[in-house]
């Protein structure tokens, strides 16, 4: 896993990523020599997941350094834009700020902070995945695993390694996976389209099926533990992630599942005391009346989009990164 291709990385004086819009049809590279790109890429969701917007965040202060070089008030405005970019992961904005305290050193040092938050990030998130995982078969007995995942939060979501989907990779490898069902993730199909290719591409067993069924398929004694990554963690260990996670949660309550979270300990807002603070994107009606391009509602008609829920601490088994579990 750690060999394939970044999803975010710099190569030339641009920021590269894999587009993942275009996955599952076509694998594309794109490159991103603008702030305005960047941010475009982030807002469509060509770059996506809560690490790898950490690593767009700092990438796109080193970008605009590079361009602007000792106007410090461009360089400030240019990350202000990025980290505003989508509001509710706090990954975004702490690469923002990690990139720009090293702006006095000059652009180079801004580039070689952003290059750091790259390289650390493949080794916080395995270990945060062993974590995960080497706690979900002390609680699990039954062998080998069948894990339920919502949205997409393997390599795609971060820059190298993954969060819920390295527990996959490190269970997989250790002949520990029966199987995983993927929630496909609506309106945009996070699930059926990235980390279903994802699975497919590291030859684990898998299922997708519709966000509606996961209740019935952990009712169906069909699922072990539900493993999700996370957006934003409050300090009492509120959870925002994917919407349609917060039902996982109760459902996975009602039947005694486990239902545990994995994200790097740059995910928790240590100054947010709980989630009732976080602020959940609202995105446009066309994601849900339409599909493709086609469209599946009225003309005219108005939908409810959030692209995350809540999820309650005592709702959540663990809370995992890559210290161990969270308090």
């Amino acid at each position: 896993m750690g060999s394939m291709q970044r999803t975010i990385d710099w190569a030339d004086g641009a920021v590269v990523i894999i587009d993942q819009t275009a996955l599952p049809r076509e694998f594309r590279l794109l490159r991103l020599e603008t702030v305005d790109e960047l941010i475009s890429a982030i807002q469509r969701l060509a770059v996506r997941g809560a690490p790898a917007l950490g690593a767009a965040g700092a990438l796109g202060v080193a970008l605009s350094a590079l361009r602007h070089g000792g106007d410090v008030g461009a360089v400030e405005a240019d990350a202000e834009r990025v980290a505003r970019a989508r509001p509710t992961a706090v990954n975004l904005g702490w690469g923002v700020r990690r990139a720009l305290a090293k702006l006095p050193g000059g652009p180079e040092s801004v580039l070689a902070e952003a290059k750091a938050v790259l390289d650390e990030d493949e080794r916080t998130n395995r270990q945060a995945s062993a974590n995960a995982a080497e706690l979900i078969l002390a609680r699990c007995p039954r062998r080998p695993l069948r894990l339920l995942t919502h949205c997409n939060a393997g390599r795609l979501a971060t820059v190298g390694w993954g969060t819920a989907l390295g527990v996959v990779w490190h269970l997989h490898e250790a002949g520990q996976i029966e199987y995983v069902l993927a929630d496909e993730t609506r309106p945009l199909l996070q699930g059926s389209r990235l980390t279903a290719w994802e699975l497919a591409e590291a030859g684990v067993p898998y299922r997708v099926l519709p966000d509606s069924a996961a209740a019935s398929a952990i009712a169906r004694g069909m699922v072990d533990c539900v493993v999700v990554g996370a957006d934003r963690i409050a300090a009492n260990g509120d959870v925002a992630n994917k919407i349609g996670t917060y039902p996982l949660a109760l459902a996975a309550d009602r039947h005694g599942v486990p239902f545990v979270v994995v994200a790097p300990q740059s995910t928790v807002d240590a100054e947010l005391p709980d989630g009732a603070g976080i602020v959940l994107e609202e995105r446009a009606d066309a994601e849900v009346t339409s599909a493709g391009g086609t469209p599946v509602a009225p003309a005219g008609a108005k939908a409810f989009n959030p692209a995350f829920d809540v999820t309650p601490a005592e709702l959540v088994l663990a809370v995992v990164t890559e210290h161990g579990r969270f308090p």
